[in-house]
């Protein structure tokens, strides 16, 4: 069998690349065996940061979650039907939440048996209207105190609060059609999300007041936001962009291209290790399959936080082939193990890159 290679890049002006190749990829791949009919639906990932062990996983179309070992060994916990579970966060107090898109609610988790142990019902009471409103809660963010928890409502175009004592608050995007879709919290206490479709960063107070900033490239489509590094910034990938921007306190923005390996290829999630380097994936465009190739995860040097504006020159980038093609990746984040974790939405796989330290 042909092995899969691991490519760096090392950029100069005009990001020409040199290629080095590695002997092997250091990908292992676990088929997810969800229990039903329903294909390419593996969503969000998480872990429990005070010392978890699993990695948790939501499988939408499924109405399943996962829970999966360092070795692969997988469990699998049914939600209620047609409820499709998202988002999937730890709080403070090592509470495990998961987001039921279609059903209007945000719940929680018993870690040993995957039954709800409570369940939050996030449905907007609208005046006027005959039934209660599904927002349909989508990514789950959860504030600096540890026990906010917010929420995306992509159906309502609106982000929304559950606070300690369970009261809910919903606030509205000023961009009509905006599609927030991710959360996480800023360095400066605010909670800051994509909006997919208004191509702009939200930044939202803990008191609801919300400003937007545009990207500059148009059609962006940003999907993953995180807390930066340097602790004064947000760092954003964009699919359709192919760039990785920085966004600081004062809404800023600052963009790196990241180099194709082909002319189809889109990004997905993004993560930061804990050297401060930038994680990010890409894959070839379901839309544009030709021509074919392979997905990749892909490594910047922690050095990106300080690059200069759109010049990655000098900055090594690595890439690191995946397995499977078609993958539709979705979600990365640094696990339990310190290993570089991912999710592939199209192929129901969850994968794991091991490196040495």
């Amino acid at each position: 069998m042909k092995p899969n290679l691991a490519v760096t890049y090392h950029l100069f002006a005009l990001l020409t690349v040199m290629p080095c190749f590695a002997q092997s990829s250091p990908v292992t791949e676990y088929p997810l065996k969800w229990p039903g009919e329903a294909s390419g639906s593996t969503h969000e990932l998480t872990y429990n940061h005070d010392g978890g062990k699993v990695v948790w996983v939501t499988g939408q179309n499924h109405d399943h979650l996962a829970r999966v070992a360092a070795d692969g060994k997988t469990d699998y916990f049914p939600m209620p039907p047609g409820s499709r579970p998202h988002g999937i966060l730890f709080d403070g107090d090592g509470v495990l939440w998961v987001s039921l898109e279609f059903a209007g609610l945000v719940v929680s988790i018993d870690q040993e048996t995957g039954t709800i142990m409570e369940q939050i019902d996030v449905r907007i009471r609208a005046e006027g209207a005959k039934a209660p409103i599904n927002p349909c809660p989508h990514g789950l963010g959860l504030g600096p105190d540890g026990k906010t928890l917010w929420f995306t409502g992509k159906k309502t175009n609106t982000v929304g609060k559950i606070n300690p004592d369970k009261s809910i608050e919903h606030f509205e995007l000023p961009t009509v059609g905006a599609v927030l879709i991710y959360l996480s919290a800023g360095p400066d206490g605010n909670m800051w999300g994509t909006e997919l479709v208004g191509n702009k960063i939200m930044r939202v107070t803990p008191e609801g007041r919300i400003d937007e900033f545009e990207i500059p490239t148009k059609g962006s489509r940003p999907i993953a936001i995180v807390r930066g590094p340097d602790g004064r910034s947000m760092w954003f990938s964009e699919e359709a962009g192919n760039k990785v921007g920085r966004i600081d306190m004062e809404g800023a923005i600052t963009e790196y291209p990241i180099p194709l390996t082909q002319r189809n290829v889109i990004l997905a999630g993004m993560a930061f290790d804990d050297m401060g380097n930038l994680w990010t994936h890409s894959y070839v465009n379901g839309k544009e399959p030709s021509p074919a190739g392979a997905d990749h995860l892909i490594r910047i040097d922690k050095s990106i936080v300080s690059a200069q504006a759109g010049d990655l020159t000098n900055i090594p980038v690595t890439f690191y082939q995946v397995p499977t093609r078609n993958t539709v990746m979705h979600r990365i984040m640094q696990g339990p193990d310190g290993a570089i974790w991912f999710t592939e939405l199209g192929a129901d796989k969850l994968g794991k890159l091991q490196l040495s330290r």
